[in-house]
């Protein structure tokens, strides 16, 4: 997403699309809490935390929270009469399919941003379902059904190796015609390793050409061509495959084609909250996830150390997000009195109802009242966006860096009954306090790819 307006309006759901199906019960699994953390139920119910697998290294780990002990539950039949005449992928198979189809006609809330036909999904992928003959293939056919949305929010919560891995992974690309070409790299990555760059353009991965591969991703239920399929293809393809290494044709100008080898790359886990004292009495604290509680009390030790600083940066920079109730008493120690942070919208039948305020409460021993910036990247993950959204609004933070993920809503869980098949989906769009959409939300300050973010925002900092 390049720098520019970021718009106006609650442009999600306003025009028709939203395909209604007939009623249909979708199980007991869906005691709702999205990945943004806004409980709409009792949040008693155990939590459990998906990330990318332990070999996939750097790489935004995404992390969203699901309710690990109901799906567990899911998975037994026990309560269930088991029709011993039909075949168990007719019963077992066909019935999950028909769940996560309603339930995504139901609540999934951007189609009518999309080009996707939902019903044309249900008369192709539906007969696969009923053929389907192990658990793997049709949890295969799960994940084609969700990729059918492009939206990097709406995906299997732990794909089995040899799928394709989430976008985005370390590279952030665009198509061009049948070639990819490289926008960013992510830092501390097996792409930044080899030597990848923006500009690079990749014609072929793991031997095949890149327009095939793309070809072969493309969702196959779309109205009309739409760029952001495209572009949507074009990242999960140099993303690679679970567990698995890649080999891309690069093509650099004045140089001839070479492949390069991205091998998985094992990296030493960082701890969450990171700080430090920079010069000039700032103070410096990284939070790399919202996605344990442990993360609030570990950013309240580091702001009492550097609560003497004349400004502070935090640095959301590959934040794969987390959790509402993580984030918000972290905003909350910067405001005196309750500020309203964000509006949130949800499905109403055909279209997407009315708005909500969302509001942060002052937490903590101290108010922290010096300037603060919050850097970006496109790393920058969920409430990973929500975060310096929110401190903006609440007219605590100037944010310095590039355009981020542009994940536009808060995720529900689902967890199939009967398969134990665990995926989430986008549900409640994400917006400012004047109604500006998250998933277009712009920096103040916008930095060039590979320009120097921190110091960027040290600039910001001082001249506040």
């Amino acid at each position: 997403m390049a720098c520019g307006d970021c718009g106006t309006g609650f442009v999600a759901g306003e025009k028709p699309g939203f395909p209604i199906p007939a009623p249909a019960p979708v199980g007991q699994n869906h005691n709702e809490r999205h990945d943004d953390g806004h409980a709409i139920f009792p949040l008693s119910v155990a939590r459990g935390v998906t990330q990318r697998p332990p070999d996939e290294g750097r790489g935004p780990q995404r992390r969203t929270f699901l309710h690990a002990g109901l799906c567990a539950a899911a998975t037994c039949l026990a309560g269930r009469t088991v029709r011993a005449a039909e075949p168990p992928h007719d019963v077992t198979f066909v019935e999950d399919f028909d769940e996560l189809w309603s339930t995504l006609a139901q609540r999934y809330c951007f189609f009518s941003d999309k080009q996707t036909d939902w019903n044309r999904v249900r008369a192709l992928y539906r007969p696969m379902a009923v053929r389907a003959t192990s658990t793997d293939a049709f949890a295969d056919i799960v994940r084609r059904v969700l990729a059918e949305l492009y939206d990097a929010h709406t995906h299997l919560s732990q794909p089995s190796d040899g799928m394709p891995r989430w976008p985005l992974y370390d590279l952030m690309a665009n198509r061009q015609a049948d070639r990819i070409r490289i926008e960013a790299v992510a830092e501390d990555s097996a792409a930044s390793a080899a030597g990848l760059r923006a500009g690079d353009v990749i014609a072929a991965i793991d031997g095949r050409p890149a327009g095939q591969v793309m070809r072969d991703l493309m969702p196959r239920c779309l109205r009309g061509p739409d760029r952001n399929a495209d572009t949507y293809v074009a990242n999960v393809a140099v993303a690679g495959r679970v567990g698995q290494g890649r080999t891309l044709l690069l093509e650099r100008q004045g140089e001839a084609p070479r492949p390069v080898s991205l091998p998985v790359r094992k990296t030493a886990a960082k701890p969450d909250v990171e700080w430090r004292r920079l010069a000039g009495n700032i103070g410096y604290i990284a939070i790399r996830g919202f996605g344990d509680e442990k993360v609030v009390r570990d950013f309240d030790d580091a702001l009492m150390a550097l609560r003497d600083t004349g400004g502070l940066v935090i640095d959301v920079r590959y934040d794969g997000g987390g959790d509402t109730a993580i984030a918000r008493p972290i905003m909350g120690r910067f405001i005196d009195t309750p500020k309203p942070y964000a509006m949130m919208r949800r499905r109403d039948g055909s279209h997407l109802g009315p708005s909500w305020t969302e509001t942060v409460e002052p937490a903590g021993p101290f108010t922290y009242s010096r300037p603060v910036v919050v850097l970006t990247n496109h790393w920058s993950a969920s409430m990973a966006e929500g975060f310096p959204m929110g401190m903006r609004d609440i007219g605590r933070a100037i944010v310095v860096g590039t355009p981020m993920m542009g994940l536009g809503a808060a995720v529900f869980p689902i967890c199939l009954d009967r398969t134990g098949i665990q995926a989430q989906y986008s549900a409640e769009p994400v917006y400012d306090t004047a109604g500006r959409p998250r998933w277009k939300m712009q920096p103040d300050i916008c930095v060039p790819e590979g320009g120097d973010i921190l110091n960027a925002g040290l600039r910001a900092l001082h001249a506040s």
